[in-house]
């Protein structure tokens, strides 16, 4: 596979969380790589729609679909909208999340329960509506990103590490479900990665700690996890991954 050859063309992919960060970058490298796209995000910024006009500019059909994930009926309402636009959507990307930081003692139940419905409900209920057509279709892809933390936990993410952790679980449990039908799934766990999620949502004595252990010694870029996700979604590239947990992360953690 080469970066920026037609390896998605023909495509469909519904990228969740594309207004920034690696769901923008995930989006600009599957339209790189020919793939029609959905985008969707929360935000009522112009973000998504600058993320869906510079996608475009590879020649590729975009539409851009407000819509909150942890809201099942925003859910069914966006996959309707992308098939609507684009036809059959063949791919997913789940990226959509969000990342707080509070030690258990004192953490409030909402914060829990925000964390596990944003980063782990979503994933859910985005793989229920879209894994159906794909299996009668006898191919689909099914990406989620992940986190290096919901493998190695964090002191002050125990909430954000449960819900990456579940995702993971999930994800195995799928790829089991669907195992012949032609759909995999599977998780990209990033490490670090510098974008509006990461940079303001943890505190500087935790990041500084965080870095100080990576062996290649920075924070990743999300232009550099992308790739990850345009294998998982290519053929043959991704043909014999599912079930798996790939580990664009600096070397946190090592399997």
């Amino acid at each position: 596979m080469i970066m920026g050859s037609p390896v998605l063309a023909g495509r469909t992919a519904l990228v969740t969380g594309a207004a920034s960060g690696i769901g923008a970058a995930v989006a600009l490298a599957f339209a790189e790589a020919g793939a029609s796209l959905a985008l969707v995000d929360r935000a009522q910024g112009p973000g998504l729609d600058a993320v869906r006009d510079r996608c475009a500019e590879h020649g590729v059909d975009v539409v851009a679909v407000r819509a909150d994930v942890a809201v099942e009926d925003d859910v069914r309402r966006m996959f309707g909208d992308a098939r609507a636009a684009l036809g059959p959507v063949d791919t997913l990307v789940n990226n959509a999340g969000i990342l707080t930081e509070s030690p258990v003692a004192t953490m409030p139940t909402a914060l829990f329960d925000e964390m596990v419905a944003v980063n782990l409900r979503s994933v859910f209920l985005c793989c229920r509506e879209a894994v159906g057509p794909m299996v009668d279709a006898g191919f689909g892809r099914v990406i989620t990103i992940a986190s290096q933390v919901g493998q190695r936990g964090g002191a002050g993410l125990a909430h954000y590490a449960a819900a990456k952790a579940g995702v993971i679980g999930f994800t195995k449990s799928l790829a089991r479900e669907l195992g012949g039908s032609g759909v995999t799934a599977n998780c990209i766990a990033p490490g670090p990665v510098d974008t509006p999620l990461g940079g303001g949502s943890l505190s500087p004595a935790w990041t500084q700690s965080l870095m100080a252990g990576l062996p290649l010694g920075r924070q990743g870029r999300p232009d550099e996890v992308a790739p990850t996700a345009v294998l998982l979604a290519s053929v043959p590239g991704g043909n014999l991954y599912t079930g798996q947990t790939l580990g664009p992360n600096s070397g946190d953690v090592m399997l």
